[in-house]
């Protein structure tokens, strides 16, 4: 079993905890108020939006060496949403990687929202998590915890898949924002 810490105690980073606890893992919040509490777990997760990622890696890098470290930011303009603030050769994935050279980052959950995560569902279809990154054994671990919570895993490739799977968040994300689509709905997977 895994132990889990999630940095952010918003809907997405309840929907991963409690997916990791369905799974039997150990699961560690943290918020706001909680910097001075190290996170534990063998992999951490950025569940905090874009523009906090920055003062978290300030804040904890030296807590993050060595392990896994979960991206699940779309780096979205908020104000407008209408682009994505990192550069078009780049993710926010890549950026964090780039960070943390003494971590295994993954990019993962940023196309599903936390209802699906949730309910395990999209529809009728079983809630699919896509997963990039360049340690196989990292996204191998990772997929076993989604796996263990009912959900399904997809290896999506190497880091550098982060940049279309954060085009696919972004999309999601709009068009929900433009109520095309609802928030407890979302993109499925059939495979």
């Amino acid at each position: 079993m895994s132990h889990l810490s999630i940095i952010g105690t918003g809907n997405m980073g309840q929907a991963i905890a409690a997916v990791a606890g369905r799974g039997g893992h150990t699961v560690q919040l943290l918020g706001e108020n909680d910097l001075d509490t190290p996170a534990t777990g063998d992999i951490v997760v950025l569940a905090v939006p874009y523009p906090a990622v920055g003062s978290v890696l300030e804040q904890r890098a030296d807590q993050l060496e060595g392990k896994i470290v979960v991206d699940i930011t779309n780096p979205l303009n908020f104000e407008t949403f209408d682009e994505l603030t990192v550069p078009s050769d780049s993710s926010a994935a890549a950026e964090i990687a780039a960070q943390l050279p003494g971590s295994r980052v993954v990019k993962a959950f940023n196309t599903t929202f936390a209802g699906t995560l949730a309910a395990g569902e999209v529809g009728d279809l079983t809630t699919t998590v896509l997963i990039a990154g360049d340690d196989a054994d990292a996204k191998s671990t990772l997929a076993g915890v989604v796996a263990s919570g009912g959900l399904k895993a997809i290896d999506a490739g190497a880091l550098k898949r982060a940049r279309e799977m954060e085009a696919l968040g972004f999309l999601q994300i709009s068009l929900a924002a433009n109520e095309k689509v609802s928030w407890t709905g979302g993109f499925g997977v059939v495979a």
